[in-house]
């Protein structure tokens, strides 16, 4: 039977970029498939379009089908219940503080009895070997231990099919085959559908049932592992040089198509080629000698996170000489981006010594570049184009970097709507325009594929002609032994083992290439599939021609497929509806709970007015399906205005609260901003104290942020005059309302007299709370809207009218 069944597919981004183009594809009940193909092919935008709550903004048509359903009719708790996703980021999808926390929390979100989510979780902590962390805090794992948690709470729910995302990219080479084998398992015992991607394919491509290689957008080959082998081979594609080893020294020396797919499976057949080919049985080393002075010298290091924490580093030293590239090796959680950051000066160890060019002191950080293993943290900018002028001005310089690092055509992009790898290409060329003499890397191949991992390993080179260092920490072994000129291994916090790669890895049994273990009983000391192919005397094969990242279609072609609707200037029922709730029920309710219920139930007030405020939306979802990324949007609003008003309790009436409140409602449209403001200040008041008070102020921040909406109904937003409808709504709307209030509250009688008395009494308070409002908004409307906005892009959510 069809799990997926995916009909002329084409999918365009907001931002003009086909990422999909006519894509029809099947996938059946209890088939492995991997899905691979160049950085930016769109193979995680088809990923993510099978999951409705993960799909993207943007223009679609075609057609997906879920066991013979529109996946458009999939409710949300069977999306979330029979259709599992793992992201490539381990720390992405964790959001609780404890393993068991981590693995009960999808079966609570379904509403599952206390007995059957004890019984689940027990069962799935044991097949995958949990039982024994059971009970640790989820920020002590390792990156292994936390994608195996990841994978254990998407079957936890006993999900009909596993989408995985590149999800070893950060695993060290032992972890990822662990991590694959586990999957394989439940492949097989539970017949789960899996569809995975995958950049390193030595170990994905021989398990999976089926292949499917997208390029540009299109479905290249969709075929059984030999038959996309063979395929690639023929036309010469560039993801043939993805393929595993066995494949490729195969191909390379025999002519038939009987490919092997795995090492043991390619060693039995070199012993059996060997024995009828003459051939080179050792290969020499290059020769490379530490001839070069020492740049940096790490030694007797020291270092822990916390007093009381246990050593990352154990008296750790490290040599590495001017011009060398380094690459450091070791375990998740072994200790090597601490030995980095040490490096960098932004960590020092409490013992041991540091030296850079000799001197103890690190004043050479002007002079690094380092490129993070999360590649998000160097981008601070709206485009990839105004984060790289961040870091040069000379635009000739920009452009050359940019085509250097094949982003060119992404520059006016966000950085975060990028792929993976487009992600590490970007801050990689911003790391490279601050033209350092000391470049750090950490996990620098991550998301890279095959044919850019190539020109990277030529970019490196290049550096090092230069006279350039490089330290790259990175768990892709055979990038390490074609690229380094030395490599160290860190193992319980030390530097265990420092050679030159061919001796490295050739010592190593385990922790070594693919093509070593493939060969190491016909020839010595290779590393590389080009040293085998080479030593039987065979020509390496010519690079394939370099494929495209990105395609765009005819602007016809888009708006054929997708028709544009007309967006209507009048304001829609439900802000109508929304409108008399807010002028009319609202106070009514305010006043009869003073006049019934004399304050004495302020709580059921409150209460009734945020069930009030809760029909806009609902009658804005009558007739489409409810988008839970609004309800996101709108409790992350809740939570930065409640933040704010906390964070700046100590400081009298300067708050930014109203000011996130007006923001919510200009870019998310009146209904948003007038739930924001009535959540926010009932959920704050649990800090400050509840009250009579507390129905007031309630409907004084809803009613500034829903006037907002109405009020700064276009795209573009002046903040000079946002600014001054933050001032003049905290001084009239919201501080008239709780001056009101005040005279109310306290029994006296509504006179010309006591209402100068307490507006008189107020006004310094309410001067101060209306400038700071639009000195806020002065300071966060811009950047606020713009973020929104981008999030509101990417998702396809559109402000209410």
């Amino acid at each position: 039977m069809e799990v997926f069944n995916i009909k002329n597919l084409t999918f365009t981004y907001p931002d003009g970029n086909c990422a999909l183009n006519d894509i029809s594809l099947q996938i059946n009940t209890g088939e492995f498939v991997c899905l691979c193909g160049a950085s930016g092919c769109g193979k995680t935008t088809l990923l993510k379009m099978l999951k409705p709550t993960l799909s993207p903004g943007g223009e679609f048509s075609g057609e997906i089908e879920f066991f013979g359903e529109s996946i458009e009719n999939i409710s949300e708790r069977d999306s979330a219940a029979r259709i599992g996703y793992v992201f490539q980021d381990v720390e992405n999808q964790i959001v609780t503080d404890k393993v068991w926390h981590e693995l009960a929390f999808g079966l609570e979100s379904l509403g599952l009895k206390s007995d059957e989510i004890r019984k689940r979780v027990g069962e799935m902590a044991t097949f995958l070997g949990i039982d024994e962390w059971f009970h640790k805090k989820t920020c002590d794992l390792s990156g292994g231990q936390k994608q195996i948690l990841n994978l254990a709470a998407v079957m936890v729910m006993q999900p009909d099919v596993l989408i995985l995302d590149e999800p070893t990219s950060q695993l060290d080479p032992i972890a990822a085959e662990e991590f694959l084998n586990t999957v394989l398992k439940i492949n097989k015992e539970f017949s789960t559908t899996v569809i995975l991607t995958e950049h390193r394919l030595e170990e994905a491509f021989s398990i999976a049932d089926r292949v499917v290689v997208m390029d540009s957008g299109e479905i290249f080959i969709n075929d059984t592992p030999k038959e996309v082998a063979k395929g690639l081979k023929e036309r010469n594609h560039p993801m043939y040089m993805s393929l595993p080893t066995p494949v490729r020294v195969y191909a390379a020396l025999e002519q038939e198509f009987n490919y092997p797919m795995t090492v043991c499976g390619g060693r039995d057949w070199l012993e059996n080629y060997a024995q009828n080919h003459p051939h080179n049985d050792t290969i020499l080393d290059s020769g490379y000698a530490d001839s070069g002075e020492v740049q940096i010298e790490i030694k007797s290091a020291w270092f822990r996170y916390e007093k009381n924490a246990p050593d990352v580093l154990k008296g750790a030293d490290l040599t590495v000489r001017k011009g060398e590239i380094h690459s450091i090796l070791g375990g998740n959680g072994s200790g090597k981006t601490t030995m980095l950051s040490l490096i960098l000066g932004i960590r020092s160890p409490y013992r041991g010594s540091v030296k850079i060019n000799g001197k103890k002191e690190n004043r050479y950080q002007e002079k690094m570049g380092f490129l993070p293993q999360d590649p998000k943290l160097l981008f601070t900018k709206n485009t990839v184009l105004k984060d790289l002028e961040e870091t040069s001005g000379n635009e000739e310089e920009i452009m050359n970097y940019a085509r250097l690092c094949k982003i060119e055509e992404r520059l006016l992009s966000h950085p975060y709507d990028l792929s993976g790898g487009e992600q590490q290409r970007a801050a990689l060329c911003k790391v490279l325009l601050k033209n350092p003499e000391i470049l750090l890397l950490d996990e620098p191949t991550k998301g890279f594929d095959a044919q850019f991992k190539s020109e990277f390993y030529d970019i490196l080179k290049e550096l090092k002609n230069r006279c350039k260092t490089v330290i790259m920490v990175s768990h892709d072994v055979e990038f390490c032994a074609q690229v380094s000129d030395r490599c160290s291994m860190i193992f319980d916090g030390g530097v265990t083992m420092s050679a030159v790669p061919r001796e490295f890895f050739c010592r190593n049994h385990f922790y070594t290439t693919a093509a070593n273990k493939m060969s190491r009983r016909v020839i010595d000391n290779a590393l590389t599939t080009e040293e085998i192919i080479t030593a039987f005397g065979k020509a390496i094969p010519q690079e394939p021609e370099k494929v495209k990242n990105t395609i765009k279609l005819p602007a016809e072609k888009i708006v054929k497929n997708t028709p544009v609707k007309k967006e209507k200037s009048a304001m829609s029922p439900a802000t109508i509806v929304g409108v008399i709730l807010s002028l009319l029920l609202v106070p009514l309710t305010i006043v009869a709970g003073m006049t019934l219920l004399k304050d004495e139930r302020y709580y059921f007030i409150s209460a009734l007015i945020i069930l009030e405020s809760l029909v806009p939306f609902i009658l804005a979802f009558e007739g489409k399906k409810p988008c839970v990324r609004e309800l996101v949007i709108t409790a992350v609003l809740c939570a930065i205005a409640v933040a704010g008003r906390v964070v700046f309790a100590p400081v009298a009436q300067i708050k930014p609260m109203l000011a996130v409140v007006i923001v919510s409602g200009v870019c998310m449209g009146s209904q948003t901003g007038f739930m924001v403001g009535t959540i926010s200040a009932f959920v704050s008041n649990f800090f400050f104290g509840q009250g009579p008070w507390t129905p007031w102020q309630m409907f004084s921040f809803a009613i500034c942020g829903f006037l907002a909406g109405i009020i700064f109904s276009k795209e573009k937003i002046s903040e000079t005059a946002i600014s001054i409808y933050g001032f003049l709504a905290s001084m009239v709307l919201y501080s008239g309302l709780v001056n009101f209030s005040s005279i109310m509250l306290m029994g006296m009688p509504f006179t010309w007299e006591s209402a100068v008395t307490i507006y008189s009494m107020g006004l310094p308070f309410d001067f101060t709370h209306a400038v700071s409002t639009a000195v806020f908004l002065w300071l966060i409307a811009k950047p606020m809207s713009e973020t929104i906005k981008r999030i509101n892009k990417k998702y396809g959510i559109k402000k209410e009218q």
